[in-house]
């Protein structure tokens, strides 16, 4: 199920590939903040930029797969509207979704075999599009290793600790950089919320509260496709996960090894219908992540809050604004309406200067010129390989959690393996 599995122990202590936890409150959040910053400053917000009038385009390769995972959300068109790109060759071992895809791309070059395609096209970035996870980890290395410059790749990032480390390593070695596709990461008004925050916006912040979507897919599959956009929106402001403790419940049963089922997407082994999970970060503040299938309401599920002592900041995800100020302490009763203070790319209470912000998003725009600026300024993206495997580290740390009774297991986990390995094996 994991190839690279390793012990089925409880966490307790760092493996070989521990990697250092982020610098914790105001260093972390200044550092953070100029990368953002400069991203903004640089290649993202200049929509025409000197690299697009310029003769040298990006040659992108892609990766799909018709009927396991297809293209993700769009990560075979997006390059059309980057004119410093160009589609050279696409790769999917469906024969009819190939060919509908390369029509759509208006592409001569396409295969049924990726690796075919990266060893005759030799793309600069290689995109990859397949939302099943499970065939991640081998595309990724076979770009890196064909020589690509970048790679962009659909979340969530792998199946387990060891998989992750195996692309670290490999991306390393090849000097490839990688960037995920949490959109929402590379949105402008994140780096404003950050720099709001860090200058006391909120006061003291206490605690990150992160519900998921919490339809049909709520519990441990909502950890999977879409915890990981919260987690990554949760790390700049408060640092890296150093533990968790968790629970997994079917109904209102703790949920038990005969519970396992495979999951959809190719995340492998999961389980139950409800999870709540508490980490510690590298910040001191605790980060909450509860989902419960059905409990979602559409238009306010799927978001974090960053709750201080004078106020709150809001994220939804996927949605414009992106991010409120929720001014005054969360916890004092007052009898007029809190105002819902938007944050813009401009400022807290600004107008949004950004035209057509939600499609820039949505469709990658940010990300893909991120990840550009990032080839050329020798710097990880705002999404990096090594922030996928921190998330991949918190997804199974939940799971290992709960099998050890819900005891708090350290971060990084001992075992690289999956989190339900002893339940497994047994």
């Amino acid at each position: 199920m994991t190839g690279a599995a390793t012990s089925a122990s409880s966490a307790v202590s760092p493996s070989p590939h521990s990697h250092r936890p982020a610098q914790t409150d105001d260093k972390l959040s200044r550092r953070q903040a100029l990368a953002y910053s400069a991203a903004w400053a640089g290649a993202v917000l200049a929509a025409e930029t000197a690299r697009a009038a310029a003769s040298r385009r990006w040659r992108i390769g892609v990766i799909g797969h018709t009927g396991r995972g297809n293209y993700g959300h769009g990560l075979h068109s997006m390059w059309l509207a980057i004119p410093e790109t160009e589609i050279v060759g696409l790769a999917d071992a469906d024969a009819g979704g190939r060919q509908q895809a390369q029509q759509q791309l208006g592409l001569n070059a396409a295969f049924a075999d990726y690796r075919q395609m990266l060893a005759e096209i030799r793309p600069d970035i290689v995109a990859i599009g397949p939302r099943h996870i499970d065939q991640h980890r081998d595309m990724i290395i076979a770009a890196a290793e064909s020589g690509a410059r970048g790679i962009y790749c659909e979340k969530p990032f792998c199946r387990t600790p060891a998989e992750a480390d195996e692309i670290v390593d490999a991306c390393q070695q090849a000097g490839t950089r990688l960037a995920l596709a949490h959109r929402n990461r590379y949105h402008p008004a994140v780096a404003v919320a950050l720099e709001a925050a860090r200058n006391g916006a909120i006061g003291r912040l206490l605690e990150v509260r992160c519900r998921g979507i919490e339809d049909e897919r709520g519990g441990a599959q909502d950890l999977w496709v879409l915890g990981t956009h919260l987690f990554d929106l949760a790390r700049p402001f408060a640092g890296d996960a150093v533990s968790c403790s968790a629970t997994l419940l079917d109904g209102n049963r703790p949920v038990e090894r005969n519970d396992i089922v495979e999951g959809a997407e190719g995340v492998g082994p999961i389980a139950g219908n409800r999870l709540h999970a508490r980490y510690d970060l590298s910040s001191g503040i605790p980060l909450y992540f509860d989902s419960i299938r059905g409990a979602g309401v559409k238009a306010a599920n799927f978001g974090l809050q960053l709750v201080g002592t004078e106020g709150l900041i809001d994220f939804r995800v996927d949605r414009e604004p992106v991010a409120h100020l929720v001014p005054g302490n969360p916890f004092q009763p007052v009898a007029e309406s809190r105002p819902w203070i938007p944050i813009s790319s401009a400022g807290v209470g600004q107008p949004e200067p950004i035209g057509d912000m939600g499609p820039l998003v949505a469709n990658h725009i940010f990300a893909a010129r991120d990840l550009l600026a990032a080839i050329d300024e020798d710097r990880d993206p705002l999404s990096s390989a090594a922030d996928g495997r921190a998330i991949v580290e918190m997804t199974h740390a939940a799971l290992t959690s709960h099998v050890a009774g819900g005891a708090r297991v350290s971060i990084p986990l001992a075992s690289r393996g999956h989190g339900f390995l002893p339940w497994i094996n047994d």
